[in-house]
């Protein structure tokens, strides 16, 4: 695979999938069961938003810069502002948290997180940024089969899925990964980002995964109208076992990011099946 992150660190999209990621994370953790955290395409886990892949894209720009400067940003985003400066020394700076920092950050004692990534370079780098950390470890490893085979092995299972969706088959090993898990151990919370690029795919998906549960909490962003879909005009998070309260914290994170980052015809909408 050829993808990398680094050219996407802190857009927009990041900024809706960390807020809400971090927001079901709390909240799983306020029912004081242990949590099995398997972050299925973790990546290096932290970005230089200075880099030359982060510069050469921009998307930083309109995303967690936009973000910083903001005066008016709803409460859903401090924890990842408060991560940020984390990483920073202090300071609202140029390096960016991914998810296996965010998550690695906020475990309690009892909970533990694995961190999935195939890339030599990314895994390295994820070994690098989760050594210090004593409940989280990095794995070189299929994301999708390594969930499907750790699932209920104590503590609740939290399954990340944020594939890059290079592979044709992406989608359809979401739904099956979904399946064999909660098959596996039925309480399982499960949170997942993909891209919203045509309305096609995206309806697809969401009934595809309406054969595996009637439990989804769909958290659906667009920044433009639905009219090219060569460019990625928005996201979404379809969560699974997600409390109740992720649904507020899934509005405010969306209709800020709409209405502050979105061009005339953006959206956010946030419901249950």
């Amino acid at each position: 695979m050829n993808y990398r992150h680094a050219f996407h660190a802190g857009n927009f999209a990041d900024l809706h999938k960390h807020a809400i990621l971090l927001a079901m994370l709390s909240a799983l953790q306020a029912d004081n069961e242990a949590l099995a955290v398997i972050d299925t395409h973790a990546g290096a886990g932290g970005y230089d938003l200075a880099g030359e892949m982060a510069r050469r894209s921009g998307e930083a720009q309109a995303g967690i810069f936009r973000l910083k400067a903001a005066v008016d940003a709803p409460g859903v985003f401090q924890p990842l502002l408060d991560a940020v400066r984390l990483m920073n020394g202090g300071k609202l700076g140029d390096l960016y948290p991914g998810s296996p920092r965010l998550i690695a950050r906020a475990l309690r004692n009892g909970d533990r997180y694995v961190g999935c990534e195939l890339r030599d370079d990314d895994a390295d780098l994820l070994r690098k940024t989760l050594a210090p950390q004593p409940h989280a470890r990095a794995l070189q490893a299929d994301g999708f089969d390594t969930a499907v085979k750790n699932a209920g092995r104590g503590g609740r299972a939290f399954i990340v899925i944020d594939p890059p969706f290079e592979r044709p088959d992406d989608y359809d090993r979401i739904v099956a990964t979904a399946r064999a898990v909660l098959s596996r151990t039925a309480d399982a919370a499960l949170a997942i980002w993909l891209p919203i690029k045509d309305l096609e795919t995206f309806d697809a998906f969401l009934r595809a995964m309406e054969t595996v549960t009637n439990d989804l909490l769909v958290a659906e962003l667009r920044l433009r109208p639905l009219t090219d879909p060569m460019k990625m005009n928005g996201c979404a998070m379809v969560m699974i076992g997600a409390p109740t309260s992720v649904d507020a914290a899934a509005v405010q994170a969306g209709d800020w990011l709409a209405a502050r980052l979105g061009e005339p015809g953006g959206r956010s909408r946030v419901w249950r099946t």
